[in-house]
């Protein structure tokens, strides 16, 4: 069995692959990071392009450069610091719609810079408030109230976003999308993000106020995802809220390996639940050994790990079926899936978030270049 200290060395060896990407990232000159780096071919062998930008994404790699020594800050951001990353997050959330990018923005800001902006908390909690919302954007509102000074709002996004969380939980833990489940055929489907951002809330509230209701909502969604855990540690990627069951395993996303699972489930051991630390190492362990291809999925000189291994169908044609399979019979598996879309493409991209995650995992701080 592999020991913690193991675990430990190998999230560490991926921290220099995530500064090594972020700086090769850079920032948009709106003070964003890109949306992707996208692998091409180059004259040189392969290289990664950035496109895009996105508030949520750069929220995120603020939080894991947080957990970086000032001076890699600097390096990888080209003088500049996580926290002035996070605060710039707050004017962008503001001119955005997203109540995802409020979130994260709060967090981030309130966590790595110690700063806050009340009307943005406002409209999140309005967010909150809604008849629909999101599951990840609930989830991330109460992790934004706790980190934020303690308040009225900060308290009511964190009380009432748990709240929610709580009324909308599967019998077995599981979550849908949208709190409530939306109709149509996939209203019943969850991905592994709306699994997995549930229980940091939870946690994150159980260590804050001691709630014990919280701390076993996490426990009952963490155990059902670590039963379904596939066979080489991979996380799956979609459920049915209502009986707990997987509705489609494929695509296997890396930063679901290296960075949430990892991230989540270590704190729900050290807020006093059940540790899954071997679970975590099998994932880890998919990164290197994954039975769906040949092809590396860490490409270091990059600085990139390639975003997730997928089946070779047509659009998401796997998901789709066994949304609509399940729809109609719970429990239910669309049959010669694996023959006829087998899994093994990769996703030549990755994005900030992902080694934003992967560094906040990590937790310990990197003190060497990033060259």
């Amino acid at each position: 069995m592999t020991s913690p200290a193991d675990m430990y060395a190998t999230a560490q060896d991926l921290v220099p692959v995530a500064l090594r990407g972020l700086a090769a990232a850079g920032v948009t000159p709106s003070g964003e990071m890109p949306f992707t780096l996208r692998g091409v071919p180059g004259p040189q062998g392969p290289e990664v392009h950035p496109e895009g930008r996105s508030v949520r994404y750069t929220a995120i790699a603020a939080l894991g450069l947080g957990r970086q020594s000032e001076q890699v800050q600097r390096d990888v951001l080209g003088g500049s610091t996580a926290g002035e990353l996070a605060r710039s997050c707050l004017a962008l959330a503001t001119a955005s719609t997203d109540a995802g990018a409020h979130a994260l923005a709060l967090w981030a800001a309130a966590e790595v810079a110690g700063e806050t902006d009340d009307g943005l908390a406002a409209r999140l909690l309005d967010a909150v408030r809604r008849p629909s919302i999101a599951t990840v954007d609930c989830a991330w509102a109460v992790v934004a109230g706790l980190a934020m000074p303690e308040g009225n709002t900060a308290s009511s996004l964190a009380h009432e976003g748990v709240a929610r969380l709580l009324s909308h939980q599967g019998p077995l833990g599981t979550f849908p999308h949208e709190l409530p489940p939306s109709g149509g055929l996939r209203g019943h489907v969850g991905s592994f993000a709306d699994q997995i951002y549930p229980i940091h809330a939870f946690v994150r509230f159980a260590a804050r106020t001691g709630d014990s209701q919280a701390l076993a909502a996490a426990e009952l969604t963490a155990r059902r995802i670590v039963d379904l855990q596939g066979p080489q540690g991979q996380w799956w990627w979609h459920y049915d809220a209502r009986t707990g069951d997987v509705v489609e395993r494929y695509p296997v996303y890396s930063v679901h390996q290296h960075g949430m699972a990892p991230m989540v489930l270590s704190e729900l051991a050290a807020a006093g639940g059940t540790d899954h630390a071997e679970s975590v190492q099998r994932g880890f362990g998919w990164l290197s050994t994954h039975p769906e291809c040949v092809e590396p999925i860490v490409a270091p000189d990059l600085g990139v790990v390639w975003r997730k291994i997928g089946r070779r169908e047509p659009f998401k044609a796997a998901r789709a079926a066994g949304a609509v399979a399940t729809r109609v019979h719970r429990g239910a598996e669309v049959p010669f899936v694996d023959w006829v879309w087998p899994a093994g493409r990769v996703d030549y991209e990755c994005r900030p978030y992902e080694l934003g995650w992967l560094l906040y995992a990590s937790g310990a701080k990197h003190e060497g270049s990033t060259a």
